[in-house]
Parts: C-alpha cells; sequence; structure tokens
C-alpha cells in the first residue's frame, strides 16, 4: 500500500509505503502496478498510539452498563431514573460517585428497584454496591470484603467473578473503538490478570476482535508461555491502598522476585502515602529498566525527585483534570490541588513520563487526554495546576512512547512497524485544538482497521 502526500513530523510532505508489515520507504515514491494508493492530503501520519494503562475487560463491560456518576447523574433522582428502565436479568451500573447521594447502600437501591438483580461500581472500582435482589444472586463463603447489611463489596472483584461465573467479555467493540482513535497498541495493567485473561487477549487479538497489540501487565505468576501473537509479557501489577497497605518486607521481595523474573514492576499509587511506601521499597529493592509508578495523582516535590533519583517513568492520567477537575475543586485540600497530576514537573527533573486512559474509571480518548494536558482546565472552565501544563509536542509524545520502553520515542521510519494513524489535518492545525483532532485512517501491522476517509465529518 502506498500513502501519498502524508504531512511528517518534521514538516515534509511524503510518500510512504507499506510492505510486509513494516514502512518500507519513505519519499516520492511512484506506485507499484495494481497497489492500493491512499491520499492522505497533507494529513499528518503518525506512529500509532499507545496507551499505557488500560482496563480492557473493565471497559468491555461498561459499554453495556448503565452510566451512573457524574457528569451525566448529578443527584439521586437522576440516578433513580436511569436505573428504573423495564428488564429482567441483572442491571449493572458503572461509574458512581458518592457526590450523587452518597455511599449508596441495599436499602437506598431496593427504594429504586426492588424486583431486579443490581450492582453498582464506584468510580474508583474498588467498591460494589449491591441491591437486596443482587445480594440473594451472591452465594458463599462471603468474603471479608462483602457487608451484607449495608449492601457493600470491597476489593472483591475477583470473588464477584468466580461467584458469577463470569467469562470475559469479547474485547471487540473495545478494539473499534480505540482503532478510531488511532490507538494501535494498550498496556492492560489490571493486577488480577493472569493466565485466563492472557489467553483470552491472545484469541481475540487472533480472531481480530481486538487488533491493537497489547502489554500485558497483571500477577506475578504470568509468564511468557501464557501469551502469544500480539501480546507480550508486561510488568507485575502491584496495587497498593493506602487503607490496608502490605507489610513492607513484602512488598520489597515481591519487586526483588519480579526482578530476578525479568519483569519490571507497576506500582498502582494514588494518593501521597501509597507513593512514599513505594518509593521506599523501591529504594531498599533496587530498580530496573521498566519499573514504573500508575497514576502518582498527588506528588510532593520531594516525592518527583526522589522518582527521578530512583530512575522510575510514571504513568499519568491527564484527562482527569478536565474529567474530575471540578470535583478535585471542591473535595481536595488546597495544598493538594497544585500536586495532583502532574506533568511538567515531572519532565523538568528528567523522569520518563507516559500516559493512559484508565478506562473504563477514565474516556479511552487519547486526544483529549492531550488536549487536557495543555489546558489544564476542568469541565466548568477553571484553571488547575496551569504551571503543569505541557506544549502540544509533549502531549502527544506522551501517547507516542515505546511501551517496551518508555524513555524511546517512536517514530516514522523506513523499518518501523506499520502500525500508524493519518490525522484529518496536519500538525500546525492538529496543535491548535487537539481534542477536535480525527483520525481517518489507522493501520496495525500495515493491515487498516479503521477507514472513516470516505465518511462524511460526525
Amino acid at each position: 500500500m502506498l500513502i501519498r502526500g502524508a504531512a511528517l513530523e518534521d514538516g515534509t510532505v511524503q510518500d510512504v509505503r507499506i510492505a510486509a508489515q513494516r514502512i518500507a520507504a519513505i519519499g516520492p515514491l511512484p506506485p507499484h502496478p495494481g497497489e492500493p494508493v491512499v491520499e492522505a492530503r497533507g494529513g499528518l501520519l503518525l506512529p500509532g498510539l499507545h496507551d499505557h494503562h488500560i482496563h480492557l475487560a473493565a471497559l468491555a463491560a461498561s459499554l453495556t452498563s448503565v452510566a451512573c456518576g457524574p457528569p451525566s447523574i448529578a443527584d439521586l433522582s437522576g440516578l433513580a431514573t436511569v436505573l428504573s428502565r423495564p428488564g429482567e436479568g441483572w442491571l449493572r451500573g458503572v461509574g458512581y460517585h458518592e457526590s450523587v447521594a452518597g455511599l449508596l447502600d441495599r436499602a437506598m437501591l431496593d427504594a429504586i428497584v426492588p424486583d431486579r438483580p443490581v450492582r453498582i461500581q464506584h468510580r474508583g472500582g474498588r467498591m460494589w454496591f449491591f441491591n437486596s435482589a443482587a445480594l440473594d444472586c451472591l452465594k458463599g463463603p462471603d468474603p471479608a470484603g462483602l457487608d451484607r447489611a449495608t449492601g457493600r463489596l470491597f476489593e472483591g472483584d475477583l470473588w464477584l467473578k468466580t461467584t458469577l461465573d463470569g467469562a470475559p467479555p469479547s474485547l471487540a467493540a473495545v478494539g473499534t473503538i480505540l482503532a478510531r482513535a488511532g490507538v494501535t497498541g494498550v498496556t492492560e495493567i489490571s493486577p488480577a490478570n493472569d493466565a485466563t485473561m492472557a489467553r483470552h487477549l491472545v484469541r481475540d487479538h487472533a480472531g481480530r476482535r481486538l487488533p491493537q497489540k497489547v502489554l500485558l501487565a497483571g500477577r506475578a505468576t504470568l509468564c511468557a508461555a501464557d501469551t502469544g501473537p500480539g501480546v507480550r509479557l508486561g510488568p507485575v501489577k502491584l496495587h497498593l491502598h493506602e487503607a490496608d497497605l502490605p507489610r513492607f518486607d513484602t512488598v520489597v521481595a515481591a519487586i526483588h522476585a519480579a526482578h530476578d523474573a525479568g519483569r519490571g514492576v507497576a506500582v498502582h499509587c494514588a494518593t501521597e502515602v501509597e507513593l512514599v511506601f513505594t518509593l521506599a521499597a523501591f529504594d531498599d529493592a533496587g530498580t530496573v529498566p521498566g519499573d514504573r509508578i500508575e497514576h502518582a495523582s498527588v506528588a510532593p516535590d520531594s516525592a518527583v525527585r526522589e522518582i527521578a533519583r530512583l530512575g522510575l517513568a510514571v504513568v499519568s492520567q491527564p484527562h482527569f483534570i478536565a474529567e474530575r477537575g471540578d470535583a478535585y475543586v471542591r473535595d481536595v485540600a488546597s495544598d493538594d490541588l497544585p500536586l495532583l497530576y502532574r506533568l511538567r514537573a515531572f519532565l523538568d527533573a528528567g523522569v520518563v513520563l507516559a500516559a493512559g486512559s484508565d478506562a473504563p474509571f477514565g474516556a479511552p480518548e487519547p486526544w483529549a487526554s492531550m488536549a487536557a494536558a495543555v489546558t489544564r482546565r476542568t469541565r466548568s472552565g477553571q484553571s488547575l495546576g496551569p504551571s503543569e501544563a505541557l506544549t502540544p509536542e509533549q502531549a502527544i509524545d506522551l501517547y507516542l512512547a515505546d511501551p517496551d520502553d518508555l524513555g524511546r520515542r517512536r517514530r516514522i521510519a523506513v523499518g518501523a512497524p506499520a502500525d500508524l494513524c493519518l490525522l484529518d489535518r496536519d500538525w500546525t492545525q492538529a496543535r491548535t485544538d487537539l481534542a477536535a483532532v480525527q483520525v481517518r485512517m489507522t493501520w496495525i501491522d500495515g493491515r487498516l482497521v479503521h477507514d472513516r476517509i470516505d465518511q462524511s465529518p460526525a
């Protein structure tokens, strides 16, 4: 295939040939006899974007679930409206936040939906709320995190999946959503990922339901033998919780074990306490390339310096400033607001920085995330941490980092994999409004997986 007249990042307009799953040539290129030709019309051709932090199965499940939180649901009346829909069987809600109606309990949900099982996931992903009909479907023995009196389950996803005999969902819809955004690869970062999930990802990739290439993080028991074409073994994922931190020596031992197995370690750090604890553990255990901090949601200057000293990478979610910023302004202590989802401070300190959606807990929209990294504005237009804003060039780099080496930025070059996305405009236009960018075409290993080139604008 020949892509003709594409703008490249160096400002030139070139032809790009794809052959044998790679970029075969760049320059003024006459088409070969019978070769398919795509007219880029001066649109920017980029390496495909990579979402460096995503939960694929949860995102797939969310697509058939009811949105139960901000901004679409603001109060109990709105929640009652979306839950009072006709139907039978399980009703699954996602994205709930206590700003709607406080912490839900079974009595509140029974009053809204008394006659079908309802389960609603908190926006943070760590708590479920059940009505009485749903609790009747959950057979014991109960885990420690389930309180049947309130209908609340804390840290019980694995138990819930087993109890409901749930199989991983098809990832076809997720693959389509990501391809439309120009995403050609993802890092699946769920801590419970095991051999079963690895096999599911391999099957969906082989069946082209999930065309994106996957770097699979998860349990320490995962190994390369569990993976296959399109799915590579990634870091061990440790999910810390400030309210119930593990023994320090246990975490240090886990880091050592991962390193001994040739794997990096990715640690969930959504609070300052979790971050400080993690940095102390890495300081004791040592670090290797591939070790990374997920979120770094609250990072004081001292932590930024320590992350840099230890050589750790940070994978952030810039879009949370836009999606959740108004709630942060309302609920977070004023002294902590400048420390939320910092970006420029990390780059200025020499920290390797990348970004991921955390979908379904954030929107899988990389261009909106880039825009948020540049504007640092909430939905209502408030500025939040403006000194942490990035340039458009720095923002797009967050999604062009090599997943196997976050410090290496992928570029269009002869011999590079033909994982590409073609925009509807050149970079001069795109950088002025990243949120408005449309992806015209996406290729993975030279295979077209998204084409809106002949479609009228939405």
